[in-house]
């Protein structure tokens, strides 16, 4: 198996206050794989930006290692770091656009900063404009682009330099839904058509859902849990975790406290009339209270909450059917 193309290892950053040391991140360990979208969530002031600033070497850390391809960030000098930042791409929430100049001038900016002659520089930037959709809209300026636009030009000029790594700090939080969404399909495109690997920071459940393939959950500055996206969403297995994925109807004071599982679908078995089956092969009726399907890297994932019959003899056929369909029912009673 290869090495991961980003790897942290005990990365620690920590900031002096007037009258005391304030650690950003601790012990952050984390691998992120050739053509992972690899998302990083958490709360306000979880510590995330500064974990992405830390992967390309914004932020200098204060302990650890970030190695990228195998070579350790930390201790390389200005001109290697220079060197290797060129393949690592970044966008942000405010796209950071230069104002004076057009998309195709934004576009050629880094280009021109390594010195690519500047007829071989409009080349590439016309072809990355077309790539994600605004081959027209070359000769506009910022302020005549909406805000997806903008983040568009922003996504091709990251691309100029033919980065291995794509770092997205919250690129959609400035952004209205539809806007989002085409965003986010179109860095999933780029994800597949040209092998780039995608780190994801964001606060929304739904950016990770709907293009990241691997999650890691950050709370107070160290990372909580980290996994594909469907098991730590479905099966998350520390308290922080848990408290990020649930949803709002999920939440133990909103269920009734006896007979309440749960079911998780995925794959085919969430395309099939299970519930119908179920309450036909029991004979008695059930209380959905809570149900949810969704796609997540091209598969069809979901999960239900139901309330059992209070029937001991029905029960056992329920939990006897489900075992006979491969599906786990999860015990969520608070007796």
């Amino acid at each position: 198996m290869s090495e991961p193309i980003i790897r942290i290892c005990e990365l620690e950053k920590k900031f002096q206050s007037k009258n005391s040391e304030v650690y950003a991140l601790q012990g952050i360990n984390l691998d992120i794989n050739q053509g992972d979208v690899f998302g990083i969530i958490g709360r306000s002031g979880a510590g995330k930006s500064t974990l992405v600033r830390c992967i390309n070497m914004l932020e200098r850390p204060t302990g650890g290692q970030v190695l990228f391809e195998g070579r350790d960030l930390c201790k390389l000098g200005d001109s290697e770091l220079r060197k290797a930042r060129r393949s690592m791409g970044m966008i942000f929430q405010q796209f950071n656009l230069l104002m004076q100049r057009t998309a195709i001038e934004n576009v050629c900016f880094p280009l021109e900063l390594v010195g690519t002659p500047r007829e071989e520089a409009r080349k590439r930037a016309a072809e990355l404009l077309e790539l994600v959709g605004l081959a027209d809209r070359a000769g506009s300026y910022p302020s005549q682009l909406s805000g997806g636009q903008k983040q568009r030009v922003a996504i091709a000029r990251a691309l100029a330099t033919n980065p291995k790594v794509l770092l997205c700090d919250e690129a959609t939080s400035a952004l209205d839904p539809s806007t989002t969404e085409s965003i986010l399909s179109l860095i999933k495109d780029i994800n597949r058509r040209l092998g780039i690997t995608a780190v994801i920071i964001t606060h929304e459940m739904s950016v990770i859902e709907k293009i990241c393939t691997h999650v890691a959950i950050i709370s107070g500055g160290k990372i909580a849990e980290t996994g594909p996206v469907e098991e730590v969403f479905y099966h998350p297995k520390t308290e922080a975790a848990r408290i990020m994925v649930t949803p709002e109807a999920l939440k133990p004071e909103k269920l009734p406290k006896e007979r309440v599982v749960r079911i998780v679908f995925h794959g085919s078995s969430s395309l099939e009339p299970v519930i119908g089956n179920m309450i036909l092969d029991c004979g008695k009726p059930l209380s959905i209270l809570y149900s949810d399907i969704r796609e997540m890297d091209g598969a069809a994932f979901g999960q239900m909450v139901l309330q059992l019959p209070d029937d001991e003899d029905a029960c056992r056929r329920i939990y006897a059917f489900a075992k006979s369909r491969g599906l786990e029912l999860e015990d969520m009673s608070r007796v």
